[in-house]
């Protein structure tokens, strides 16, 4: 009943813009992963802060639970309305508000996308580099901190979210950070709701770092017989301080599958996929300085390029990564997990995962962001079968363990959700009972994203 009261007292302040039509329900019911489908009561979509202001307000009175979507791609059910409510909707809060290129800076309403910006951003010379594949909103990449192909050199959203503004639970609208460049004014709150995953408030405007369009760019790719020897050659990439732009690992299951979608014709063995930025000069210098390391690492000839439709097409490759590997097995459903290693350890975490993998039941091909020590495994199941989707838990539960025990983390950027809590006591011990108790402090209710990230 206090439901009804909440959706009814929404209705008259978003009129249309609050709806329980089916096919709104079921879009906003599942997500990108394996997780049940759950509908919420209704989707809002509202158009301003004040009205999500309002909205909070309204849900607080009846307590309804707040669960905040963007472009839902998220991997780990972060979005999904596990205990009913009104899953808030921010794709009609899609503007970018302020471009400051002098600053080199921009505030933007959170449905906006990371290609919408880049798209704006054009004539300044400027991009948003932040780049985790898909095409989601910059509100649902600050709130699970996202990162991406792009990590190693512009680092994540965690690095490029300068401040926010943020409604809580109980009404009260907050502003954290500023758009200066270091601030040593107390505690960091913009880096407490950055990864935060809805749960401790919903974002209404972000502001956001941005980088120089480099003058040139080169990109290209390499084969290895074996993954040691390709993290050696990126090991030794970063030592000898060459300013990768991207670098990316594929492994030859995940090749098959690219050659099957693409249409290309790679060697089925690891490869590197790797990106230089700077001048033309710079970008040809690191080409062949990285191509002179591969070859001491017994790597096959580096091949690269400067032509923007080659490396168009090789980074499209890569990005459908997931769809090709989807592609593979007709019919399947994918769990998608990543873990993230110090980078001395990566290659002894893929060797292992590889080894669980091959001695299951079910196909999981890995690729990753090696430059950072991340890396996933898509893990291909038939949605009919019960075991499987058991043999899939048992094998990202036992990458997890593995991450810990390397000194590393069960999540590099997909992030916490429903999906990964019953790793969170094995890698925070009691900090993760701090991070309940701040959640309890700011949603004493429980109100904001319930049954995700905390205990």
């Amino acid at each position: 009943m206090a439901i009804e009261q909440a959706l009814e007292e929404l209705h008259n302040l978003l009129g249309e813009r609050l709806t329980r039509a089916k096919s709104e329900l079921d879009t906003h019911s599942h997500s990108e992963s394996w997780f049940p489908s759950t509908p919420p009561d209704a989707v809002a979509y509202p158009v301003s802060q004040d009205e999500v202001r309002r909205l909070v307000q309204i849900c607080a009175r009846h307590a309804c639970p707040m669960i905040g979507w963007g472009a839902g791609t998220s991997l780990e059910g972060h979005g999904l309305a596990v205990r009913g409510g009104v899953v808030v909707d921010f794709a009609r809060m899609n503007k970018v508000l302020e471009i400051r290129p002098a600053d080199m800076d921009v505030t933007v309403q959170p449905g906006v996308t990371r290609e919408a910006l880049n798209e704006e951003l054009r004539a300044t010379g400027l991009f948003f580099p932040v780049d985790p594949g898909a095409n989601a909103s910059l509100g649902g990449m600050a709130m699970t901190r996202a990162s991406g192909t792009t990590t190693v050199r512009y680092g994540s959203m965690r690095d490029n979210v300068m401040g926010l503004t943020a409604v809580l639970a109980d009404g009260r609208v907050i502003q954290t950070g500023s758009r200066a460049r270091k601030t040593a004014a107390g505690y960091d709150l913009t880096a407490l709701m950055v990864g935060s995953e809805g749960t401790l408030g919903l974002v209404t405007e972000l502001t956001l770092r941005l980088h120089g369009i480099p003058e040139a760019t080169s990109a290209g790719v390499c084969a290895f017989e074996r993954i040691e020897d390709a993290v050696a050659c990126v090991i030794e990439t970063i030592q000898m301080g060459i300013p990768m732009a991207r670098i990316e690992f594929i492994d030859a299951a995940t090749v098959r599958a690219f050659n099957a979608y693409a249409g290309a014709d790679m060697p089925e063995a690891p490869h590197l996929l790797v990106e230089f930025h700077g001048s033309p000069d710079s970008v040809a210098q690191d080409a062949d300085r990285f191509g002179e390391i591969v070859a001491d690492h017994d790597g096959s000839p580096f091949q690269w390029s400067t032509r923007e439709e080659e490396r168009r097409a090789l980074w499209a490759m890569r990005h459908n990564g997931y769809y090709a590997i989807l592609a593979s097995r007709p019919g399947a459903r994918a769990i998608v997990t990543d873990i993230c290693v110090p980078i001395s350890r990566l290659a002894q975490a893929v060797k292992e995962t590889q080894y669980d993998i091959a001695g299951s039941t079910i196909p999981g091909p890995i690729l990753g962001h090696v430059g950072d020590g991340n890396f996933h495994a898509i893990l291909l199941i038939d949605p009919d079968q019960p075991a499987e989707l058991a043999e899939a838990k048992r094998l990202s539960a036992a990458m997890a363990d593995r991450a810990l025990r390397l000194g590393g983390t069960c999540t590099g950027e997909h992030g916490i959700g429903m999906g990964k809590t019953a790793f969170m006591r094995a890698e925070h011990g009691d900090g993760w009972d701090v991070m309940g108790q701040l959640k309890a402090t700011l949603d004493p209710r429980n109100l904001m994203n319930p049954g995700k990230l905390v205990p």
